[in-house]
């Protein structure tokens, strides 16, 4: 009789903790739920890191072609013939500016009076010793700062004072051909510009002063006349000068 008595209270809290086990684990499941998918749905974990929404951005730089949205300029140089795209849709000021002096034969005969080897060229001085030189507007414009332009080798930019507001006309083209990738910011740099700095260009220039343009053929002519001779203010012996600049409409 103690037997039976003591197999029936056994079964008893048998059935009663199998209970309490299918309870826990329903109330658990309930309250994370959201919390199981996230961690074991793949497909789910995939669209959280990785956003539909996100656009691959237009690096013109990157390319030789002149698409609809660019404008080609010849810049006849003493030393060769140097051609460039400019981005007026990135850069209006900028391209607006330099593309009327241009037309205007504004640059005709200017020298590049600012050279330094493994860095930039520099012209678009009248004066011809960096002090000269202003807007198609009478008086300085600010800087145009866009997140699809950078100071890879061969961008075209224009040149500022310390100031805020302080672009005139004068302009250089960068020119270093060693390998600056890992100087240049990860964090506002995209993939393939980082690859574009591999072959040279000076990112630290990078967010502070506007590209507008890149070189698309004449690169060994800035190379040139990246190597002449200089005295100690960075300014060549032999004048090295802009014959004329064509805009190719």
């Amino acid at each position: 009789m103690k037997r039976k008595k003591s197999y029936i209270i056994g079964s008893t809290l048998f059935i009663i903790a199998i209970g309490l086990m299918i309870f826990g684990i329903h109330t658990l499941s309930k309250s994370t739920g959201a919390s199981f998918t996230t961690m074991f749905n793949p497909e789910s974990s995939l669209n959280q890191s990785t956003s539909t929404n996100e656009k691959p951005v237009n690096l013109p730089q990157l390319t030789n072609e002149v698409s609809e949205d660019e404008i080609e300029v010849h810049i006849t140089t003493s030393m060769g013939l140097i051609k460039v795209k400019v981005f007026p849709d990135l850069a209006p000021k900028a391209v607006k500016n330099f593309i009327t002096h241009s037309k205007e034969g504004y640059y005709n005969d200017t020298i590049f009076h600012r050279v330094l080897a493994d860095f930039m060229i520099q012209s678009g001085d009248p004066k011809g010793d960096g002090t000269g030189g202003e807007s198609i507007w009478g008086e300085p414009f600010e800087t145009e700062i866009s997140s699809q332009l950078f100071h890879i080798r061969g961008a075209l930019a224009m040149a500022k004072t310390n100031a805020p507001v302080s672009i005139g006309s004068q302009f250089y083209i960068v020119q270093n051909p060693m390998d600056v990738s890992a100087s240049a910011d990860p964090a506002i740099t995209p993939d393939d510009i980082l690859e574009a700095y591999i072959s040279g260009g000076y990112p630290s220039l990078d967010q502070h002063y506007t590209v507008f343009g890149q070189v698309i053929e004449g690169m060994d002519v800035v190379d040139t006349i990246s190597e002449v001779e200089t005295d100690s203010l960075d300014k060549p012996l032999q004048e090295v000068k802009i014959e004329s600049i064509e805009v190719i409409e």
